[in-house]
């Protein structure tokens, strides 16, 4: 096998790994366990996911990227090399090119930290291109063309949005409120409310099976399960999908806010394009119900979410490569 191009979504929340005439090959939590004793990685992935919160003292479940940002240079460049090794196994002759996108509102110092860790985990040639541009491609917009286009891509650390045209960036913002968020209000939400103290997991459990950003049609409930902080004991309740949206209501009035001052900025004839197309939600944190209804209701303008918003930001990071490609070998 000789070499490959390789598109990898480095986010918050997971990692995502796509190889040219493959698509997708690898989806895994950014999560690492280590062991603090020896300093040896324990798990990486699903595996360590499964572990937060569930550790003993010695072993503890980190992620290293915050707010789509790596926070712990080592790991990051160890789970890098562990992914990559997955996904191409180790038949390689020659080093791969991997193509990693950060959120739009990175430092030059911030790009260049992803940019040596990539090297570091084996990589013959690194391009690094912003999220809301590998989330259009991978939406299968034209980027190229003229024309205004809107991309509101949330994922676990951060929520980028951005206007494009001409395969270019025009206005754009990058907030750091997303689906972590949501699961961090929810646990919030149900000490204050329930005095009843749930895991990271639980909430996101919850998010995922009855969260929603806008009245549901029929209401959701689910049993959640938890300590309850005046007697300290176990404790199951039913929490409505009504109580999440009370829950969420401030982190997605934030993310509809964003949306407001972009359009704001916008110039007058791409915004034009933009009431005509719509706005295009991707990421992870795009699947929480009644976010179309909310921006629709908000700012009047027709809100889709892409066809599969979790894998949009890796595909278009490796068809970035590809386009490279053709145009260098033209």
């Amino acid at each position: 096998m000789l070499a490959t191009d390789i598109g990898i979504d480095l986010g918050t929340a997971s990692i995502l790994v796509y190889i040219k005439g493959k698509g997708v090959v690898l989806k895994e939590p950014s999560v690492v366990a280590f062991d603090r004793d020896t300093n040896k990685i324990k798990a990486i992935g699903e595996e360590a996911r499964l572990m937060i919160g569930r550790t003993p003292g010695n072993i503890v479940a980190v992620r290293p990227l915050r707010q789509g940002v790596i926070s712990d240079y080592t790991v990051t460049e160890k789970m890098l090399k562990h992914f990559i090794s997955k996904a191409i196994g180790k038949r390689m002759i020659r080093k791969p090119r991997i193509s990693v996108c950060v959120p739009s509102g990175v430092t030059e110092v911030e790009k260049k930290a992803v940019e040596d860790a990539t090297y570091q985990a084996g990589a013959r040639e690194v391009a690094i291109i912003e999220e809301p541009i590998a989330a259009a491609i991978g939406a299968g917009i034209d980027i190229a063309k003229p024309c205004g286009n809107m991309i509101v891509d949330i994922g676990g650390g951060t929520t980028d949005i951005a206007v494009i045209s001409l395969g270019g960036t025009v206005v754009s913002t990058s907030i750091k409120v997303a689906g972590d968020d949501f699961d961090e209000a929810i646990v919030r939400y149900m000490r204050k409310k329930h005095n009843l103290l749930i895991g990271e997991r639980t909430a996101e459990e919850i998010k995922i099976k009855i969260g929603a950003a806008f009245p549901r049609a029929e209401v959701a409930t689910m049993d959640v399960r938890g300590r309850n902080l005046v007697t300290g004991l176990p404790k199951t309740i039913t929490v409505t999908s009504e109580e999440t949206e009370e829950a969420l209501r401030e982190i997605t009035s934030q993310i509809v806010e964003a949306v407001h001052s972009v359009l704001e900025k916008t110039p007058p004839e791409l915004a034009a394009d933009i009431a005509d197309r719509g706005i295009v939600l991707t990421g992870g944190g795009s699947l929480l119900q009644g976010l179309e209804d909310l921006l629709e209701d908000r700012t009047g303008i027709n809100t889709m979410t892409a066809e599969d918003p979790m894998t949009a930001v890796a595909i278009g990071t490796g068809k970035y490569i590809e386009c490279l490609t053709e145009k260098l070998s033209n």
